[in-house]
């Protein structure tokens, strides 16, 4: 993946008593080697188990996608806690929070911004990520895997995104069904510090359905390369604004 162009490879721990990995271990150290950025991806909110897979494997970056639910205070109240937990005990590893984000809001979405501001003083990036909700209702229904956002293979609300890369101090990554077909979309209509992959750019078996944890290169490449052509374009776009100023 890196050979291919990939800047940031994330690790997920899928197991909290397989969280010292061996597997996971060595890809960190790999990534490392080869001058990528790596995350870790803990798919478990326990404080000391977390701290232990930091301590054991070392990240430059440690993802947080709990599942919030924006409509419960108690489910933010318990991120808040755990991420300036994690962050108080590790001030130089990078803390990344996945936004979760409907595919639709109709360009709204105050609340969603309101609760990521919570976040933005103990996080070093935010991600923003589709979240499955009930009848459109906003209320978050079960998720692919439970408790956690991410691997729907849709979309977020761009316009959302967009609003939260405006508006926040920190980067914000796209992610959310982005694939070679719509990456370009996305970064021009977003503009978000990188874009992130997974559904879409995974490998798929001889029904069509897709494989977790194995990637399709083809893909990556494709979707690579039009991340780069939305890159130039933004580019030459900012240099002809420039030159009318």
């Amino acid at each position: 993946m890196i050979s291919l162009g990939v800047d940031h490879i994330g690790s997920v721990l899928t197991d909290v008593q397989q969280r010292h990995d061996p597997n996971i271990r060595e890809t960190l150290s790999v990534v490392r080697a080869l001058g990528a950025v790596s995350s870790l991806i803990p798919l478990f909110s326990d404080v000391d188990a977390i701290v232990d897979c930091i301590d054991f494997h070392g990240p430059d970056v440690v993802h947080f996608c709990d599942a919030l639910r924006i409509e419960n205070e108690a489910s933010i109240s318990a991120a808040l806690t755990l991420q300036k937990a994690v962050k108080k005990r590790f001030p130089h590893t990078r803390m990344m929070r996945t936004i979760p984000i409907p595919t639709h809001l109709s360009g709204k979405g105050e609340r969603i911004l309101e609760t990521a501001a919570r976040f933005e003083p103990f996080s070093d990036y935010f991600l923003t990520d589709t979240v499955l909700v009930d009848d459109n209702k906003h209320k978050a229904s079960e998720q692919p895997v439970d408790g956690f956002v991410g691997i729907t293979g849709k979309t977020c609300d761009w316009q959302v995104a967009r609003r939260l890369v405006v508006e926040s101090s920190i980067p914000v990554i796209l992610a959310g069904g982005l694939s070679p077909e719509n990456v370009k979309d996305g970064i021009l209509q977003v503009r978000p510090y990188g874009v992130d992959s997974c559904t879409q750019t995974n490998a798929r078996d001889e029904n069509g359905q897709t494989i977790r944890f194995r990637k399709d290169k083809e893909r990556v490449k494709r979707l690579i390369g039009q991340a780069r052509l939305a890159d130039k374009a933004i580019e030459q776009n900012n240099q002809r604004t420039s030159a009318h100023v």
